[in-house]
């Protein structure tokens, strides 16, 4: 019987914790590969036994790119690489070496050499059956059994990617990019399996924009949930402010919500860590971290029992603080 009341107040209080009113919010982040920030003019070569396009695809993304619609990227064309190479008789074997990327990349102006090599495309199939079940007749008073027969596809591709300093004259990011990707079909499908070549193409694509990703810095989206339950003994009045004050947050009238929380905080005498605390996550919601900051320490400081809203935005807004100033730092070299 006791096992089965907890169980049930389990179920309640997880219930009533995804109800929980939340803020949608949108964090810059810093590149993986910090040292691309330093070498921003880049030329993209022409992958060896590249079949799927993915230097293209590469450089494309690099061009294309923008942080707030501003290009991170200056490409450096690859014709200018390429009639250097063929006027120096150099042999390009797909992964460029530092000595030739420095003696190069000097000559075209570029600051960084991305290049690679891609192995060839891997695809295997195999066969099995699957049950299916019908009506044995039109009036489907009995049903019957029968197996169709079914074909598995696995595509992959994977290519070796360097990225030279120019200048340093050393290798910045080296690794093998590698994607697969499973395709089925029966016999009694409408879809066909795509051939090799077409998901080799796909799979580019993602592995384009996998690479990509890791040396642009980008925008995180995510949730953090507000405090909608007084801490303390709130009368009539300050149940009042809470309620509007979370009515106007979802209504996405932030500037009602802080008056209305900053009252809150004179009524309760800057005792109730609630509007402290959701303060804080508006203030987080309008890109003011310095300031989220501020109350959520606030509310840390009202904290008696930890409460897992307030510890976690603690050790968040930190985080949030450093990657926006790495970001910012990558942006502006």
């Amino acid at each position: 019987m006791q096992k089965s009341i907890m169980f049930i107040f389990i179920l309640i209080s997880l219930f009533f914790s995804a109800c929980a009113q939340k803020v949608q919010m949108k964090a810059l982040e810093p590149a993986q590969v910090d040292r691309v920030a330093y070498t921003k003019k880049i030329t993209v070569t022409r992958f060896k036994n590249d079949r799927v396009g993915l230097s293209n695809k590469i450089e494309a993304n690099l061009a294309g790119f923008k942080i707030d619609n501003k290009k991170y990227f200056t490409m450096v064309s690859r014709q200018d690489f390429e009639k250097i190479i063929e006027e120096q008789k150099i042999q390009n074997s797909g992964l460029v070496d530092t000595e030739t990327a420095t003696e190069i990349g000097h000559l075209i102006g570029a600051q960084a050499i991305i290049s690679g090599n891609v192995n060839p495309l891997s695809s295997q199939d195999s066969y099995f059956y699957e049950e299916r079940v019908r009506c044995k007749d039109l009036k489907c008073k009995e049903l019957v059994t029968y197996s169709v027969r079914c074909q598995k596809r696995v595509v992959g591709v994977s290519a070796e990617v360097r990225i030279t300093d120019v200048t340093k004259g050393d290798i910045i990011f080296a690794d093998t990019l590698s994607k697969n990707a499973n395709y089925e079909h029966c016999s009694d499908d409408s879809n066909a399996l795509p051939s090799k070549e077409i998901a080799g193409q796909k799979l580019a694509i993602k592995m384009a924009n996998e690479f990509t990703f890791k040396l642009t810095p980008h925008y995180r989206h995510f949730e953090v949930s507000l405090l909608e339950e007084p801490d303390l003994e709130y009368n009539d009045k300050q149940e009042e402010l809470l309620k509007v004050a979370l009515e106007y947050i979802e209504q996405n009238r932030y500037d009602k919500a802080e008056k209305l929380f900053l009252k809150l905080v004179d009524t309760t005498k800057s005792q109730s860590y609630v509007p402290f605390y959701n303060l804080g996550v508006i203030s987080e919601a309008r890109g003011k971290l310095k300031e989220a900051k501020e109350y959520y320490e606030y509310a840390d400081n009202l904290m008696v029992k930890p409460v897992e809203e307030i510890n976690e935005a603690v050790t968040r807004i930190d985080r949030l603080i450093s990657q926006r100033q790495q970001t910012r730092e990558q942006i502006n070299r």
